[in-house]
């Protein structure tokens, strides 16, 4: 009867091992990631090491992926999903509502009506329009009306989509958001936009889609543009909470009822009726992000401390980012590419005529 774990152990250890190794192996690949990013021809793009950590581990998972061992394959979808919840919890050590304060009505106003409408046009864009699935086409919203790839990882998380979905939301975030990055800066410089130094700030904190590239555009008007800009960005962050949470109660909502839809129709052959409970979809990972904001506001930890922890989430987040890029197969994207990319080019007309006009209306309203 002593042999049964003697002939367990052996079957668990290489499990835990090669997850171990997997976890290393996406650490290590994403430390190249970091060190790509860093290189001042990467950065001056604004490409962040989220996204440079995506196109890396895509390139890797469908050219080299047989170099890998099989058993390494739990450590990077634990990299995709666990830690890439952590990591966006802790994402809100970036945020205070002190610095969302500085900006006031106007940046809250502006955040609000372009997270808002930018989702919901996307997602019936999305869906009704491209005739994308409902997940490809949340994602490509969610990149697009708050914070680019982290917000994709956020709602990719949430919803338990599939690695693919969020390789062609992130490919929407890399496309526009580097547009608009060279873009807006040059058409304030020739004036053909007409906006001041706090319009600036509103537009291209309101509209561009990854935080460094707010702040690269920004830069390239002036030091108060770019602090204008960076806070009403982090405003837009701020309401990835919210967001998710209406998202996770969405979603269970769209499961109960389509769980009754097929129950009503087996009952109608079966006569039988049964309900099975089903746990709400919360991401409690959001209510970690917001008890770090408020950590991040009453100045709990170091200044150091936070720097510290930020590179780390940034390193974690390049992890989860690799590893989604790795689960990614072409011929998936492949498939819905193009539509994909099509709703991000719908989105990004809105963001630039439909952010302008909400810009110039706050700025009247509470100027």
């Amino acid at each position: 009867m002593s042999t049964v774990p003697l002939h367990a152990a052996p079957a668990a250890a290489p499990s835990t091992r090669g997850q171990i190794n997997g976890i290393l192996f996406v650490a290590l690949f994403a430390g190249a990631v970091t060190s790509i990013a860093s290189l001042p021809s990467v950065a001056a793009l604004g490409l962040s090491p989220l996204i440079v950590g995506i196109v890396a581990g895509a390139i890797y998972g469908n050219v080299l992926r047989d170099g890998m061992p099989a058993s390494w394959a739990a450590g990077v979808n634990f990299s995709a999903r666990k830690l890439l919840r952590i990591a966006v919890a802790f994402f809100g050590l970036r945020v205070s509502l002190q610095e969302i304060a500085q900006v006031g009505l106007p940046g809250l106003a502006e955040s609000l009506l372009i997270v808002v409408s930018t989702l919901v046009l996307g997602t019936w864009a999305g869906i009704k329009l491209m005739k994308l699935d409902r997940d490809t086409a949340l994602l490509t919203a969610a990149g697009s009306a708050i914070c680019g790839a982290a917000a994709v990882l956020a709602f990719e998380s949430t919803l338990q989509s599939k690695p693919h979905k969020s390789a062609m939301a992130v490919g929407s975030v890399v496309l526009f958001g580097t547009l608009s990055m060279f873009l807006y800066p040059a058409l304030v410089r020739a004036g053909w936009l007409h906006l001041d130094t706090v319009g600036a700030g509103l537009f291209f904190g309101g509209t561009i889609h990854e935080v460094a590239q707010v702040v690269g555009a920004a830069s390239n008007v002036s030091p108060e543009a770019t602090h204008i800009a960076t806070i009403v960005k982090m405003t837009r962050v701020m309401l990835l909470v919210p967001v998710l949470l209406a998202v996770g109660v969405w979603v269970n909502r769209s499961a109960l009822n389509a769980a009754a839809a097929a129950g009503a129709h087996r009952d109608a052959h079966s006569g039988a009726h049964r309900t099975a409970p089903r746990k709400l979809a919360v991401p409690w990972f959001a209510l970690g992000f917001l008890l770090c904001v408020g950590l991040n506001s009453v100045h709990v930890l170091p200044a150091a401390a936070t720097h510290t922890l930020n590179l780390l989430d940034t390193f974690a987040l390049t992890m989860a980012m690799t590893a989604l890029g790795m689960e990614t197969r072409v011929a998936q994207i492949r498939e819905a590419g193009p539509r994909a990319l099509l709703t991000g080019l719908v989105l990004y007309a809105w963001l630039f005529v439909g952010g302008l006009g909400i810009t110039w209306a706050v700025q009247r309203l509470f100027g």
